[in-house]
C-alpha cells in the first residue's frame, strides 16, 4: 500500500510541476494515432516506433533516399512512393522540400506528415565501413522497463493445481545499436508477469547483427529477423496492417529482409538471411530459420508424440504453459528473388516448413481441412506495377498438394484531391500456410473471398473524407459457424480542420457477420451478428501550453432477434507543455459503459515511449491513466506511467488465474532509457 502510495504522489507531483512533450513525441504520436486504426489489437508498435523516433534525428536525405527506405514510413502509400521516383526522374533532385507538392498524390496532410522525417541536406554520411568508425561514431541506445499490477491476481495465489510459478513483475531490456545505415545491432530481453525470475532473470531473448551495403550484399542479417514479401500471402513475418480509415494501406509495402527487434515471441524467423543483387535490377534473398515454438503435445493413436496446437502468446507461467515451452522444433529454408525495374516488380518466392513431430487436424469439423503432417512446401510470386497514375498489385500463392490462394488490386488516383482502392481475393479453405499475413476479414487468409473498394478524399487543406465498403464469403465452415457464411463492413470518416491547432473527427463504421445461433436448437441455423459504432473527436491546442483531446463513441451489437445492445465511451485527455521544460506529462480520464463483452470499445492511449496501448473499455466503469517524462540529463530519461481501471457493480476483475477480487485494476510502468 505505501509503495502504491508514494508512486502516486511522485507521479502527481511531477506532473503539477509541469510537463513538455517535445517536438519529436509529438510528431510520432500523431502517425501512430493514424494508423492506429489499421493495426490488429496485439500489434506490437515497437518497431514502428523505433523507425520513426531514429528518422526524426537523423532525417531520410529525399534526394538519396531508395524505395524500400520510403516504405518504412507508414503514412505513404504505394502509389505516392511511385509517383515520388518518377516526378525526381523526370525533374531531377528536389531544390526545396516544399516541391513535395507538386507530386501527384501528395497533398497537404502527406506533406505535413513527411517534412519532420525527411531533409535534402547534401552532407555526405559517415559511409565507411571500419572498426574505428564503428567504435566511435555508433548510437547506441538502452531501455529498461518495470512493469507492475498492483492488485494480487488469482494465479499467484499459493493453490492447488494450475497457477502462475513466477513473480507479478514484467521486466524488459532492450539494446540497440546503430552506425548510419551501414550496422544494426539489437538485443532484447523480456520476463512476462507470471514467469519465473529466479535462476534465469529473462524468459525471452532475441538479438541480431545486420549488415548493409557490402557491394552486392545488400543486406545479411545474423539472428532474427523477419521477411516481408508481395502481398503477405506466401511470406510475410511479423505483423501487417489490415483494413483502415486510410484506403491506401490495403495494399502492402513489403520490405524484404529486415532485422527483428520486437518483443513478440513468436513472430520472426532465427538464423540466417541476405539480399544479394546477382544482377542490375534483380535480387536474390536466401533464407535458413532454426528455432523452437510453443506447441501442446499428445499421444496418437500409434504411441507416437504429436501437436495439437501453437501457442503463439509467448506466456510461460504455468506448469503447462513451461511443459509446452520449445516443445516443437521449426525449421525454414528457402529463397525469393525479386526482378524491379522503372515502374515494373515482379518477384517469386519458394520455401519449405519443416516440424519436429507430425501437426494433426483438430477434431471440429470446421477444422476438417486444415493442415496435417510436419513438412510443407510453399511457392509464390508476386508483382506490382505503376502506369501513369493507377498502381496495381498481386500475388498468388500455392501450398504442397493443396489449395491456392490470390489477391489482386489497385490503387488510382482520380485526381489532385480523390484516390480509390479495389481489391479482390479468394483464399482456399485448404490453403495452408504458417506465414500469411494477408488482407483478410479473418485472423488468417484462409477459406474467404472478398471484394474491396474504397477512397479518400481531400479536397482542400481543411476537409479530408475516407470511405471503404468490403464484401466478404467464407465458403467452408469457421469457429462457431456451422454452415457457409458472408458478411460486409462499412467506415466513412469525416475529418475538418479549420487550423494548425483544431481538428474535428466524426465516424460511422458498421460491421454484419453470420454466426450460429444462441437459442437452443436441434440443428444450428446462421444469425446475423450486426456491430457498429459513432465516434467523435476533438483536439485542440489552446496555446503553447495546454492541449486538448476529447472523445465521444457509442458502440452497438445485435445477434439474431436478441435486443440491441448499446454501449458508450466518453474521455477526455489533458496535456500540458511549457517550453523548455524537463518534464512532460499527459492524463485521461474516462466513463465508459458497455452491457457485455460483445458491444466493447477500443482506443488507443498514450504509454511510455516504444510502447503504444489499446485500451479495451468493457463493463461500467472509469478509465484513467497519467503519463510522465523527465530528462535526467541529455541522454538519460525517465518515464513513469499510473494507470487504473475502477469497475461499477462487480465484485471482481478479469477471470480465471487473471482474476482480481474487487473492483480495482491498477498498474505502475516505469521506464529508464539511457543513450550514449
Amino acid at each position: 500500500m505505501r509503495f502504491k502510495l508514494i508512486t502516486l504522489v511522485l507521479v502527481v507531483m511531477g506532473f503539477t510541476a509541469g510537463a513538455q512533450i517535445t517536438e519529436q513525441e509529438t510528431d510520432v504520436k500523431d502517425i501512430l494515432e493514424s494508423v492506429a486504426e489499421n493495426l490488429p489489437d496485439d500489434y506490437d508498435m515497437t518497431e514502428l516506433i523505433d523507425v520513426l523516433t531514429r528518422y526524426h534525428k537523423r532525417p531520410i536525405n529525399l534526394n538519396k533516399t531508395t524505395p524500400e527506405e520510403l516504405k518504412t514510413l507508414v503514412f505513404l502509400s504505394p502509389l505516392q512512393i511511385s509517383n515520388f521516383f518518377a516526378y525526381i526522374k523526370e525533374n531531377g533532385n528536389l531544390v526545396d522540400a516544399l516541391e513535395l507538392q507538386s507530386i501527384d498524390g501528395f497533398d497537404v496532410k502527406t506533406v505535413q506528415s513527411l517534412l519532420p522525417f525527411v531533409t535534402l541536406n547534401t552532407a555526405t554520411e559517415y559511409e565507411k565501413l571500419s572498426l574505428k568508425n564503428i567504435l566511435n561514431n555508433g548510437e547506441n541506445d538502452l531501455v529498461m522497463r518495470f512493469v507492475r499490477t498492483l492488485q494480487t491476481q488469482n494465479g499467484f495465489n499459493d493453490l492447488p493445481g494450475n497457477r502462475y510459478l513466477g513473480s507479478p513483475e514484467r521486466f524488459q531490456a532492450r539494446y540497440r545499436y546503430h552506425y548510419s545505415t551501414i550496422v544494426s545491432a539489437a538485443i532484447t530481453l523480456d520476463k512476462d508477469a507470471g514467469e519465473k525470475f529466479i535462476g534465469k532473470p529473462f524468459d525471452f531473448y532475441s538479438a541480431n547483427v545486420a549488415l548493409f551495403k557490402l557491394g552486392r550484399i545488400k543486406k545479411l542479417i545474423f539472428g532474427d529477423y523477419t521477411l516481408q514479401f508481395g502481398q503477405g500471402l506466401t511470406m510475410w513475418s511479423g505483423f501487417a496492417f489490415g483494413k483502415g480509415p486510410d484506403v491506401t494501406s490495403v495494399a502492402k509495402k513489403d520490405l524484404g529482409l529486415r532485422p527483428y527487434t520486437s518483443a513478440n515471441e513468436y513472430s520472426f524467423l532465427r538464423g540466417l538471411a541476405a539480399t544479394v543483387n546477382i544482377s542490375k535490377d534483380i535480387d536474390l534473398t536466401p533464407f535458413a530459420s532454426f528455432r523452437n515454438l510453443d506447441a501442446s503435445q499428445e499421444l496418437s493413436v500409434d504411441g507416437n508424440l504429436v501437436q495439437a496446437t501453437i501457442n503463439q502468446s509467448g506466456y510461460h507461467r504455468t506448469p503447462t504453459e513451461i511443459k509446452n515451452k520449445n516443445s516443437l522444433s521449426q525449421h525454414v529454408f528457402g529463397t525469393a528473388i525479386q526482378y524491379s525495374k522503372n515502374e515494373l516488380t515482379i518477384g517469386a518466392i519458394a520455401y519449405q516448413s519443416k516440424y519436429g513431430n507430425q501437426i494433426i487436424t483438430q477434431k471440429a469439423v470446421y477444422d476438417k481441412f486444415s493442415y496435417t503432417g510436419n513438412s510443407l512446401t510453399n511457392i509464390g510470386a508476386y508483382y506490382n506495377y505503376t502506369y501513369k497514375n493507377i498502381y496495381f498489385f498481386g500475388e498468388v500463392g500455392k501450398s504442397s498438394n493443396s489449395g491456392l490462394a490470390y489477391v489482386s488490386g489497385a490503387l488510382v488516383s482520380l485526381s489532385p484531391i480523390v484516390s480509390a482502392a479495389v481489391t479482390y481475393r479468394s483464399y482456399d479453405k485448404n490453403y495452408h500456410n504458417f506465414f500469411n499475413q494477408a488482407l483478410a476479414e479473418a485472423s488468417d487468409a484462409v477459406n474467404e473471398k472478398g471484394l474491396y473498394g474504397g477512397l479518400n478524399i481531400t479536397p482542400n487543406k481543411k476537409w479530408s473524407f475516407a470511405f471503404y465498403g468490403d464484401y466478404f464469403q467464407f465458403p467452408w465452415l469457421k469457429y462457431r459457424v456451422d454452415a457457409p457464411s458472408k458478411g460486409y463492413e462499412i467506415l466513412s470518416q469525416a475529418i475538418y480542420s479549420p487550423s494548425k491547432t483544431l481538428k474535428f473527427l466524426a465516424r460511422f463504421k458498421t460491421e454484419n457477420k453470420q454466426q450460429n445461433t444462441d437459442l437452443a436448437v436441434p440443428i444450428n441455423y446462421l444469425d446475423d451478428v450486426r456491430k457498429g459504432s459513432y465516434r467523435f473527436d476533438v483536439s485542440w491546442q489552446v496555446n503553447k501550453k495546454w492541449s486538448f483531446q476529447n472523445r465521444a463513441e457509442i458502440s452497438q451489437y445485435k445477434k439474431g432477434t436478441a435486443v440491441r445492445e448499446f454501449g458508450y465511451l466518453i474521455y477526455q485527455d489533458v496535456i500540458y507543455a511549457p517550453t523548455f521544460s524537463k518534464i512532460s506529462g499527459n492524463v485521461r480520464v474516462a466513463y465508459f459503459d458497455t452491457p457485455s463483452y460483445n458491444s466493447r470499445i477500443y482506443a488507443d492511449e498514450d504509454d511510455v515511449l516504444y510502447s503504444f496501448a489499446f485500451g479495451m473499455y468493457s463493463g461500467k466503469g472509469v478509465r484513467t491513466y497519467l503519463n510522465l517524462k523527465y530528462n535526467l540529463s541529455k541522454k538519460l530519461n525517465i518515464w513513469a506511467r499510473y494507470a487504473m481501471f475502477v469497475y461499477k457493480d462487480v465484485e471482481s476483475v478479469g477471470s480465471y488465474l487473471d482474476e482480481i477480487q474487487g473492483n480495482k485494476k491498477s498498474e505502475v510502468k516505469i521506464q529508464l532509457r539511457y543513450q550514449f
